[in-house]
């Protein structure tokens, strides 16, 4: 059934829909919008599983020279 959602044909409908209701102008700015947006969303979603607590680091003091 949602594989016969996405023909070519369809897709050309829902293309000229969107040339009508936006314009040739508007179309590249917001695939760009769109396209960063994706970018962002994928890039939260591998980042929070790659986090992790970070711990603070405790530095060693090496003893001083008695002269």
């Amino acid at each position: 059934m949602l594989g016969d959602l996405f023909q070519p044909t369809h897709l050309l409908i829902i293309l000229a829909i969107a040339l009508i209701v936006f314009g040739p102008r508007k179309l590249p700015e917001l695939g760009k919008g769109l396209g960063e947006g994706i970018k962002g969303f994928k890039e939260g979603i591998k980042g929070i599983g790659d986090t992790k607590p970070e711990q603070p680091t405790v530095k060693s003091e090496t003893p001083h020279e008695v002269k």
